[in-house]
């Protein structure tokens, strides 16, 4: 850095010269820096899974490459990549296995485990506990019996890392190179983290109207962070929400629980809708099981398009996707766009 003690010495207009020739380069640079950071020009593939219903809500399955258009923003997009329903994918499993399911723990493993014989005979399974820890089971594998096991030695208890798991599946499915992917979680939700920090924002609420609006969920860096891994990976996130992280089901509702537990729900949907998945809640506990083999059913339903999306890119600018098939009457289900990274 240029010291007060060194431009007093600089006596000569020469030397002055030098010295603001520098410190124009040195301004010039900063700005540089500054504007490379906002904005920058970028191409990489925009993976999309998406799910077709006629006006019935059954799966269309048939359709193929030619069926589909693809718009960013308004403009049409050349597809690139092209997967149909059949495709295998990579999927996590990932287990809760913090003090809330401690209750209902071998209805939860049986429940898993019926999801897995409603899989495809290619999809490759990794099984991921979470509490205080995030523990792999298992990795990728189509060996059910070896996938079933592990979901028989998940155990635990404490605290729930929620979002520390979802970023562990994340990176263990960047392995998993082109193939189709997607992560299924039961959970309540409720992150142990990021608890802590909504509580501190709804310490001073006194009614539940202020506590639900003193908390921003959407604002949260962990769902910040998780989301736009899931973009750039092509991951569709698949909640199965317990009933114990449902705030209309508090048995002592107070503001600041409320407030913390309808945060911890938003999160869960926006997971769920800004990925192209789908949020399950269980109402009650046995019907668990049925609604894992619907998110399998749902997953052996879906195509995968893909495009470049390429120029400049704005950092944090919300770019809308909408995909359209041939057919007037079939309804497309997808992630609705992305933010620039």
């Amino acid at each position: 850095m240029l010291n007060y003690q060194f431009i007093r010495r600089c006596r000569s207009s020469f030397s002055l010269a030098i010295l603001l020739f520098f410190a124009t380069f040195l301004v010039s640079d900063a700005h540089a820096q500054e504007v490379e950071d906002v904005v920058r020009t970028e191409t990489s593939l925009v993976q999309l899974n998406v799910g077709v219903v006629d006006g019935q809500g059954r799966a269309i399955t048939s359709l193929t490459r030619n069926n589909f258009s693809v718009y960013e923003d308004g403009v049409k997009q050349s597809i690139q990549l092209f997967e149909p329903v059949d495709a295998p994918f990579s999927l996590v499993l990932l287990l809760d296995m913090s003090g809330s399911t401690v209750n209902f723990r071998q209805q939860l493993k049986l429940a898993s485990q019926r999801f897995l014989d409603a899989l495809g005979p290619s999809d490759r399974v990794a099984v991921v506990q979470f509490n205080a820890k995030v523990k792999s089971l298992t990795g990728f594998s189509v060996d059910r019996n070896k996938t079933a096991y592990a979901i028989e030695i998940a155990d635990g208890a404490g605290e729930t890392h929620f979002y520390e798991a979802l970023r562990y599946a994340l990176r263990e499915l960047e392995k998993e190179g082109k193939r189709r992917k997607a992560i299924v979680v039961l959970t309540d939700g409720l992150d142990s983290n990021l608890r802590k920090v909504d509580r501190d924002s709804v310490a001073q609420t006194q009614t539940d109207e202020e506590a639900l609006s003193a908390i921003k969920p959407q604002e949260s860096a962990d769902l910040k962070a998780v989301l736009a891994t899931a973009d750039r990976l092509g991951v569709s996130i698949y909640p199965l929400a317990l009933p114990s992280g449902d705030p209309r089901r508090l048995p002592l509702p107070s503001p600041t629980i409320t407030g913390i537990y309808a945060a911890a729900r938003t999160r869960l949907q926006m997971l769920a809708d800004r990925t192209g998945g789908r949020l399950n809640e269980i109402n009650r506990l046995e019907y668990m099981a049925q609604l894992y083999r619907e998110v399998a059913a749902s997953l052996r339903t879906l195509y995968t398009v893909g495009y470049q999306a390429s120029g400049e890119r704005v950092r944090g600018k919300w770019h809308e996707i909408r995909v359209e098939v041939t057919a007037p009457d079939l309804t497309v289900r997808t992630k609705p766009g992305y933010f620039g990274r």
